[in-house]
């Protein structure tokens, strides 16, 4: 099969690492072959958390700079960050809240102009899925389910081969019972407003 790569950013705390998971499960039980990397900034909550994600025939869980096939991105600063991955073929996806960093709080920095960005980010890619996956995560009943909802939004453009059943059963296999009501809601509301935008 063709190799596709995919690289997800996120703040830590966001749920990055349980997606690449559900990801990475539905996959396998796609018989899809799969391989996976994570590269965390700060132990704690509010460090960079990034996963590579390579399906298909690859020798390597490295993405270099312009092979990213999709980009998705849990905080709008952080997928702006990570476009270097991207080239005019990516899809992107991104949640539209953001979680500015301590230094915007500090007044030491600003945070960059949330229309501009998304402006540069349809200029250099081909397509851009931008929604506010926090508010609809909160429809979901669990403002944790973000991570559920941008999983909604990836596999609703079909950039990823895996049915979206797999990735459904994935989420009922590795999430916690507790969770598992808003996470599928949140992954069908993902998904319904993917289908509305671009």
């Amino acid at each position: 099969m063709d190799t596709t790569r995919l690289i997800i950013v996120a703040v830590g705390g966001q749920g990055n690492l349980l997606a690449s998971r559900v990801i990475g499960e539905a996959a396998l039980n796609s018989g899809i072959p799969v391989r996976m990397s994570e590269i965390h900034g700060m132990a704690q909550r509010g460090g960079v958390v990034e996963s590579a994600i390579i399906f298909g025939d690859a020798q390597s869980t490295i993405i270099s700079d312009n092979e990213a096939d999709v980009l998705l991105g849990f905080e709008p600063s952080e997928t702006l960050r990570a476009l270097n991955k991207c080239n005019s073929d990516t899809v992107v996806i991104t949640n539209l809240a953001p979680l500015p960093p301590f230094t915007v709080a500090t007044g030491s920095d600003t945070y960059p102009d949330l229309d501009g960005l998304l402006d540069f980010i349809r200029t250099r890619t081909a397509r851009l899925i931008a929604l506010d996956a926090t508010a609809l995560a909160i429809e979901a009943g669990n403002i944790l389910s973000v991570n559920m909802v941008l999983l909604g939004a990836l596999f609703q453009t079909n950039a990823i081969p895996i049915p979206s059943q797999r990735v459904k059963e994935a989420i009922a296999k590795v999430t916690r019972k507790a969770f598992l009501e808003s996470n599928l809601k949140a992954f069908d509301l993902g998904f319904t407003a993917a289908s509305s935008i671009g």
